[in-house]
């Protein structure tokens, strides 16, 4: 098992990856997320020894570390690990084809970038237009528009960020990949 944050703040990824029993790499310019067609955090794709991948971006949690907040736990989607790994059995979505992203999200995302790297040469007023514009363009992707609220002061885990998901929640929770089969606690998705 490998965790890659999609972040800038390395001690953030620090202290949360304090726990981990399992490496924890740091993803600041994105490209794990562009590769993969990630679009919301958190995401898991299952690579067998082999580096092959049979179970395409999913919207599971590995841990109920979130638990509390989201109401989800991962118990269903532990089961379904457990499986793979003892007895090699897949789940029947393990064959879903992840959807490329459309050319606003990839324009969305060229914004993004150009963001980052204008912010880190504190170029702030061109980094504001291109988040702006990144999050216009693609303003339910959490790899953009979350990750974009601590680059520009925001709280992350702020009201920013319960408005983002409230608005997310409003839309159909739209995701590439796998819809979220884990059950919420005391309710099924």
């Amino acid at each position: 098992m490998i965790a890659v944050a999609i972040d800038e703040n390395v001690e953030a990824v620090r202290e949360l990856a304090k726990e981990a029993t399992y490496p924890v790499l740091i993803d600041a310019d994105h490209l794990f997320s562009d590769l993969y067609a990630v679009s919301n955090v958190p995401t898991v794709i299952w690579v067998d020894e082999n580096d092959k991948i049979v179970r395409p971006n999913a919207g599971e949690f590995g841990t109920d570390t979130f638990s509390e907040l989201t109401g989800i736990s991962c118990v269903d989607h532990m089961d379904q690990v457990k499986a793979w790994v003892r007895d090699n059995e897949l789940p029947e979505d393990a064959n879903y084809v992840v959807d490329d992203f459309n050319v606003d999200e990839i324009k969305a995302r060229l914004h993004f970038r150009i963001a980052v790297n204008t912010l880190r040469k504190g170029l702030n007023e061109v980094s504001d237009r291109h988040f702006d514009r990144a999050e216009e363009l693609a303003p339910l992707d959490f790899t953009i528009a979350r990750a974009a609220m601590p680059l520009r002061g925001g709280n992350p885990f702020g009201e920013e960020f319960f408005d983002l998901y409230e608005r997310y929640q409003s839309a159909g929770s739209p995701y590439h990949g796998i819809s979220r089969k884990t059950a919420r606690l005391g309710k099924n998705d």
